[in-house]
């Protein structure tokens, strides 16, 4: 079943949301990839204003290709997540709660996200021009100067994701490839 995720991302509706539930995400987020998310964390140390609040906020991790003429976004398919690992921790425990990309996560990122409440979803990774569909606008807010990686206030309308990392420990690429281990050794037999 899915299930809708509206801005903002508070922890009372992610508290609900299970390892390996399927979720259509409306409203606002944003995109940042590795080279913002390490200005955003230096911006931090200095004490400085974030250029968005953080507070039940949902991050992408993408950079998206450009727009052709009449297109809001180019393809925005997601970037491996394991390269925000070093800065996701800091941001999650400043109330940031959503992120959204491809790939495991390591183990201080799930730590960060129980501790925090907050959820890891999955994008569709080779769907970049599926889910650029879901982006009905998108607006460069900050470090215009990364270009592609520049972050981006996106509304989204149905953007398609999957859990996992949930607020409970839950991890959907542990569980799945635990039942795909159990299901080839009942064959087996």
């Amino acid at each position: 079943m899915r299930k809708k995720l509206e801005f903002p991302f508070t922890k009372d509706k992610l508290k609900e949301l299970r390892a390996g539930d399927e979720v259509l995400i409306s409203g606002t987020i944003y995109t940042a990839r590795d080279q913002a998310h390490k200005r955003l964390v230096e911006m931090i140390d200095r004490g400085e204003k974030l250029p968005f609040e953080l507070k039940d906020s949902a991050i992408y991790y993408v950079g998206p290709s450009p727009a052709r003429p009449g297109k809001v976004i180019g393809s925005a398919g997601p970037t491996t997540s394991y390269r925000m690992d070093t800065y996701a921790p800091v941001l999650l425990d400043l109330g940031h709660s959503v992120m959204i990309g491809k790939g495991q996560r390591s183990d201080e990122v799930k730590q960060a996200v129980v501790r925090n409440g907050a959820v890891y979803l999955a994008a569709i990774g080779g769907a970049a021009a599926l889910i650029a569909k879901s982006i009905k606008a998108a607006e460069v807010i900050a470090f215009e100067d990364l270009g592609a990686e520049a972050v981006r206030r996106l509304e989204v309308e149905a953007f398609p994701a999957v859990v996992v990392l949930d607020t409970i420990g839950g991890d959907w690429y542990e569980e799945g490839r635990k039942s795909y281990l159990g299901e080839m050794e009942r064959s087996a037999i």
